[in-house]
């Protein structure tokens, strides 16, 4: 007799010969599941063929279109299109209410802080944006749009208002649709029923030929800055954005020329290294395929770098517990800058902060965004 535990012994040794045949005789005869199984491969790329720092697979550059100042008026012209199917709302529409010299508990304790100022954005479906005004007690024509991701702390994200303030910015605080202050409406679909708009993949739902929810993420910024430049003194817009917060940063800056200079922390990156790691395929706004379709990532950080006094300067966590971690991101920083190059002016440059363990903006990077700022 053999024993029990011989026994064991022969059947696993048979479950490994039997799993293997099988194998075999999938790949040699492409039964199921070979399709799913060569269809995911073809999207990811297997180990060989994985795009990194030191193994680019393809020539970068080839896949940015841009070629002229006209090429990016064209392509931005586009993108707006796209989000407003009303271009003159980008430039004109304007914040549903004002309220001015609010209290704020979420807020409470900022120093260098003269007033607090909120401006409300209602836009379609019930969706609504609360956006905050922070001014520095000395006037000053220097403003910092600070942009929250997905999930909002306020304590930290007190202590990066706080330095902007000690260094005598007005901070312009969003935050992302649906998250934060912002409103979760209940809607009714003809197609779908009823239900309430919790997350950002819910909003894929809305789109229409004649409407975007991107706008959901875009209005708030535009109809706030059309509001300053009409009562404030402000001159000069710069762009922080962390998360969620640092895509919005990336696509706005190449919409609108008045961001001077944009950070995208942890946020944002070119398609063909999202499919590396499912972590940074992120939500519906960052792969609507017809909005990509007009300028793809690459396009839309020169379109943000592109003129006189205009800077796209990105940071990543090496070793975000999140997303976006790493360092292949540097792939693509000279394909960026050769193009800014041959069209006129403009900078583009990639920070890897090594030392964060966090899914946040750490005081290094924090101090590398105003050193550029303040020189």
């Amino acid at each position: 007799m053999f024993s029990k535990k011989f026994l064991i012994i022969i059947i696993f040794i048979v479950l490994i010969l039997l799993i293997f045949s099988f194998g075999v005789y999938v790949g040699t005869f492409k039964i199921f599941p070979y399709i799913i199984y060569n269809s995911v491969f073809d999207k990811i790329g297997t180990k060989n063929e994985i795009i990194t720092l030191s193994n680019p697979t393809f020539d970068i550059s080839s896949i940015i279109k841009i070629k002229n100042e006209d090429d990016i008026l064209e392509k931005r012209k586009e993108l707006i299109s796209y989000i407003f199917k009303n271009n003159d709302d980008f430039y004109k529409k304007l914040p549903t209410k004002i309220l001015l010299n609010i209290n704020d508990e979420n807020y409470s304790g900022l120093k260098n802080l003269k007033t607090i100022d909120k401006f409300l954005i209602e836009m379609e479906y019930g969706v609504s944006s609360n956006v905050y005004l922070f001014s520095p007690i000395l006037e000053t024509q220097n403003l910092i749009i600070y942009h929250h991701g997905h999930v909002i702390d306020f304590n930290n994200e007190k202590q990066t208002i706080q330095s902007f303030l000690d260094n005598n910015y007005a901070v312009l605080v969003i935050s992302m649709p649906l998250t934060g202050q912002n409103s979760n409406p209940i809607i009714n679909l003809e197609k779908f029923g009823t239900f309430n708009l919790n997350y950002h993949n819910d909003l894929m739902f809305l789109e229409s030929k004649d409407f975007s929810p991107l706008k959901f993420f875009i209005e708030p910024i535009s109809s706030s800055i059309n509001y300053l430049d009409q009562n404030y003194s402000f001159s000069h817009y710069y762009m922080v954005g962390i998360s969620g917060g640092g895509w919005t940063t990336g696509v706005y800056s190449a919409l609108d020329p008045r961001i001077e200079k944009s950070f995208p922390v942890a946020g944002t990156s070119p398609m063909f290294l999202r499919f590396n790691n499912p972590d940074n395929f992120g939500d519906y706004e960052q792969m609507n395929l017809d909005f990509y379709s007009i300028a793809n990532y690459l396009e839309q950080y020169v379109m943000a770098s592109d003129g006189k006094n205009r800077e796209q300067f990105q940071i990543f966590n090496k070793n975000d517990p999140c997303c976006f971690s790493g360092d292949d991101y540097l792939v693509y920083e000279d394909d960026v800058q050769n193009v800014l190059s041959q069209i006129g002016d403009g900078k583009f440059s990639i920070h890897i902060d090594e030392n964060n363990l966090k899914h946040t903006i750490s005081s290094d990077s924090l101090n590398l965004i105003l050193n550029n700022l303040n020189n």
